[in-house]
């Protein structure tokens, strides 16, 4: 009998375990039960972007992409949010380059132009229809334009290493080819002024053959002589070699071609811009070219001002351009009417980072536009000049902005 009032006992303790030990369970059960339907809740949806995965559809049939704001367009100061444009969405108009360059705006067409330089010709984009078509073939190995003051086309040739003028006549005037007596290298990029001249790079990278053509024989960017550099070109083309340093010139309302900034300030000159007053002059270092025999640019941008006689001081490294630890090397630049500065930019393989970095006036980075491509240039136009055109790689794309570019091209 004792034995069995123990088992009873026994169980009856074991009962009440049981009892408590489920109570508790249902207990912490209940109270963990909020967080455990929050986080089986699914996020909201976020628009795809150039870093999701899948990434964001650039082609003429995809799908609406923006909800008030463009998730590529990126505040980092909120100074951007007064120059971003609400509920414009960043467009691919068309694909079909080898490497877009030096896009310019001619307020009078209505167009926009660049160049395909590895495909030796010059695309226009139509505002009326979005047509693209072949604007000038061949162009030379054609790379950076613009319009002056009055409405005429500039650009800078590659393969015959001058700066040229197509008048309202259509007949080309040559602005430059020479400095001391000496072929310039390749002409890159070039900008106007309103007091008639006209500023310019020339580093060496038409000196290949991609994208125009080698010295010839023993010339800096042919020293061994094993390529030829006269094949596929014109009779007269190919015959030059490389006789001057990376410089950016200036070309006065005579004619006479002037040294602004020399290599050793700014090695491989790239882009340049002017700020709105006249009184800063920007020039980009991009990376060692052919031929080169020093290390070459560092993919950074320097300020100077520009004196009332047009000669260049106070030199200042105004970015180095790394973000996030990533380096946004840059390629071309504008400034805005508040003297903002627009950078395209070119992070390699860094998915998110090429694009269009965008700069105060004192060197603080407000805003970035992620593209899927590299960037090679941009420039503002459209009939009110608040659109900002990209050349990336095989692309054009565009964005309106709440802000328009200083300048004409």
């Amino acid at each position: 009998m004792a034995s069995q009032a123990r088992e009873r006992e026994d169980a009856n303790l074991i009962s009440r375990r049981v009892l408590i030990k489920t109570a508790g369970i249902a207990a912490g059960t209940i109270a963990l039960a909020p967080h455990l339907i929050a986080a089986q809740t699914p996020a909201p949806m976020a628009p795809p972007s150039t870093i999701t995965t899948p990434p964001r559809d650039f082609g003429p049939n995809a799908p609406p992409n923006v909800y008030f704001t463009d998730p590529d367009v990126l505040t980092i100061d909120p100074m951007f949010d007064g120059l971003r444009q609400p509920n414009a969405p960043i467009q691919r108009l068309w694909t079909g380059a080898l490497w877009s360059e030096g896009p310019a705006w001619s307020g009078v067409g209505r167009f926009l132009v660049w160049s395909d330089i590895p495909n030796n010709r010059q695309m226009r984009w139509l505002e009326d229809n979005g047509r693209v078509t072949v604007f000038r073939m061949p162009s030379n190995n054609s790379n950076g334009n613009t319009f002056d003051f009055q409405g005429r086309q500039l650009s800078c040739e590659h393969l015959t290493r001058r700066v040229v003028r197509y008048e309202h006549d259509g007949s080309i005037t040559v602005i430059a080819d020479r400095f001391d007596g000496k072929r310039l290298n390749s002409p890159n990029d070039v900008v106007p002024h309103p007091d008639g001249s006209y500023w310019f790079t020339d580093p060496p990278y038409g000196g290949q053959l991609y994208e125009g053509a080698p010295d010839v024989a023993g010339g800096p960017s042919n020293a061994a002589g094993r390529l030829k550099s006269r094949l596929g070109q014109a009779v007269g083309i190919g015959d030059n070699k490389r006789e001057l340093s990376t410089n950016v010139y200036r070309v006065d309302p005579s004619g006479k071609v002037e040294l602004v900034v020399g290599e050793d300030q700014v090695p491989d000159p790239n882009g340049l811009a002017l700020s709105p007053d006249y009184k800063k002059l920007y020039v980009i270092s991009t990376g060692k070219g052919p031929g080169d025999t020093g290390p070459g640019g560092k993919g950074e941008m320097y300020s100077f001002d520009v004196g009332s006689n047009n000669k260049v001081s106070n030199r200042k490294l105004f970015s180095d351009f790394m973000i996030d630890g990533v380096k946004c090397g840059p390629d071309g630049v504008r400034c805005d009417v508040d003297g903002n500065l627009w950078c395209s930019s070119n992070a390699g393989r860094a998915v998110g980072y090429s694009g269009v970095t965008v700069w105060t006036r004192e060197g603080k980075l407000i805003g970035r536009i992620r593209l899927p491509e590299v960037c090679g240039n941009i420039c503002f136009g459209g009939p009110k000049r608040n659109r900002l055109f990209m050349a990336a790689s095989q692309s054009l794309y565009a964005l309106y902005v709440a802000t328009q570019g200083a300048s004409p091209g």
